[in-house]
């Protein structure tokens, strides 16, 4: 999709199905199935929609998906691809790991963070993208490494805790312009750190809310998921930024939709707001 002097292309970080229950919370199975049909293990069809933005001089990655690392157990737990479907697909695309000059994150959760690092020859942890600036709000990295019980297993260390270690790693402290048409913005509820990225190029604008409203079946205030720390703060943020998107006719950048790469808008006076201009997952 070409924004001006960007170039956004949606690249796979990995497909993946997780419980239709947990992604919708307290909204009726009898209602989210409709949008989302659950397979025998009420697990749903998600991806990982990671973004790729060219501009002729900064090549940026925004989020990195699951990576190699995961278990076994989870890989069958989850349906997750083999591999390193990151990799492959920036591949495709004629994208090498050491092109990218900005690993962006919007959170620190495995299916966002994880193909951040991976395993050299020796097994040892390291950056994959070797040349890139890492980005990481101040307040997810606190979260991610302070060991609370009531966070256990929703930060595994090895995702992100080398990236510390490299001198490559920037934590966002305000919101600002990063790069002349790329900014951040706080995206706070799914997780207290959680942010979401801006392009901006000749009058035209794209979002990456990631988690915020990680598909198109989320549209609504009320469906929200089960794993938003902060529930009521999900429901505030949300409506507010989707509004504005339909508003300014910006364009959404979906992070975990299986078959909606990017859309456009419209409120709407019964659903709150419907899909415009929709761009297929490729």
């Amino acid at each position: 999709m070409r924004l001006g002097d960007w170039e956004l292309t949606t690249v796979s970080g990995g497909t993946l199905r997780l419980d239709g229950g947990a992604m919708f919370g307290v909204v009726p199975k009898p209602l989210w199935q409709k949008l989302s049909p659950p397979d025998e293990r009420n697990r749903i069809r998600m991806a990982t929609n990671c973004l790729l933005a060219r501009d002729g001089r900064h090549t940026i990655l925004v989020d990195t998906g699951y990576g190699g690392k995961v278990s076994e157990r989870q890989r069958e737990f989850d349906a997750l691809e083999a591999g390193e479907p990151l990799l492959e697909s920036l591949a495709r695309v004629g994208v090498a790991p050491e092109q990218i000059d900005y690993v962006a994150l919007t959170h620190l959760h495995f299916d966002h963070c994880g193909g951040a690092t991976r395993y050299d020859r020796q097994q040892r942890i390291v950056p994959t993208f070797p040349n890139a600036r890492y980005l990481v709000s101040s307040v997810e990295w606190q979260t991610a490494n302070s060991n609370a019980p009531e966070l256990q297993g929703s930060y595994p260390p090895e995702n992100f805790r080398v990236l510390g270690e490299t001198g490559r790693l920037r934590l966002l402290e305000q919101p600002e312009e990063l790069l002349p048409g790329f900014r951040w913005m706080p995206a706070p509820g799914h997780t207290a750190g959680h942010v979401a990225y801006v392009f901006e190029s000749r009058g035209e604008t794209a979002v990456y809310p990631c988690d915020l409203c990680p598909t198109t079946a989320h549209l609504r205030r009320l469906w929200c998921m089960a794993y938003d720390v902060d529930l009521l703060e999900t429901r505030r943020r949300k409506p507010a930024l989707l509004g504005r998107a339909a508003d300014e006719g910006w364009w959404i950048c979906w992070g975990h939709d299986p078959d909606i790469a990017a859309s456009r808008l419209a409120r709407d006076a019964r659903r709150e707001f419907i899909v415009v201009d929709p761009i297929e997952r490729l």
